[in-house]
């Protein structure tokens, strides 16, 4: 069974090369496939000496992870953030869980890093999500390609491509959460931002989407709203 890591980046010079450290300390095959939307900050050289195939695309996640798909040659596809980390025998779990044939892919228990006490109830809140069938790309979603054809593939979509893809995944038939071992994910994008902004921000986006707004407006309306600590500014 061989795995394509597909990873969309995007100014991860920073957070990358752990990502791909943990991906080189795996004990299965891996084809690793760093899909970019225009970096800047030497993520691409860096790829590129950690031996990753490294292609451009234009911006957007879902446009990002669509280019890596076309070119992986892997029958299993998972989809891994530049910010999350891989335990060791992370893959080696989804090997063994996909050796039951009934399965169509699914993704990790996540942990979301850092010592704010937000970020302990964002793992809890996940843990409650999954649990009904709900789950997103920082979770490490995976999946068979012949069952990835079968549900139309991932949109180029601006914002949700994610939970679009999950929602059409969990339709097709039994997935599976790997619990041990969990992912590592970081909570960068929460900092400095109040709870209750991110919670009432992610109610409506998700209400949207379902009343089925334009990605394209979506994507503009959250980082509108998404407040950016004063470093990043």
């Amino acid at each position: 069974m061989k795995i394509s890591v597909i990873i969309p980046t995007l100014d991860e010079a920073a957070t990358l090369p752990a990502s791909l450290a943990a991906l080189a300390g795996q004990d299965v095959l891996t084809e690793i496939i760093v899909c970019d939307g225009g970096s800047t900050d030497g993520t691409l050289p860096m790829a590129r000496q950690n031996g990753a195939l490294v292609l451009s695309s234009p911006r957007g996640r879902g446009q990002q992870l669509h280019a890596g798909v076309a070119r992986a040659t892997g029958d299993v596809l998972l989809f891994l953030h530049a910010d999350t980390i891989l335990a060791p025998g992370a893959l080696g779990a989804v090997r063994t869980a996909l050796a039951d044939p009934s399965l169509g892919g699914g993704n990790f228990r996540v942990i979301f890093d850092g010592p704010s006490a937000f970020a302990g109830w964002l793992t809890g809140f996940y843990a409650w999500l999954r649990r009904n069938g709900f789950y997103y790309g920082d979770s490490v979603v995976f999946m068979r390609r012949s069952v990835f054809s079968k549900i139309g593939g991932i949109k180029p979509i601006a914002l949700m491509e994610d939970y679009d893809l999950t929602r059409r995944l969990e339709r097709h038939g039994p997935t599976i959460c790997i619990a041990d071992p969990p992912v590592v994910t970081s909570s960068r994008r929460f900092d400095g931002r109040k709870p209750w902004r991110i919670f009432t921000q992610w109610v409506v986006i998700h209400a949207l989407f379902h009343l089925r707004v334009n990605p394209d407006w979506l994507a503009t309306l959250y980082k509108s709203t998404a407040h950016k600590p004063a470093a990043e500014r």
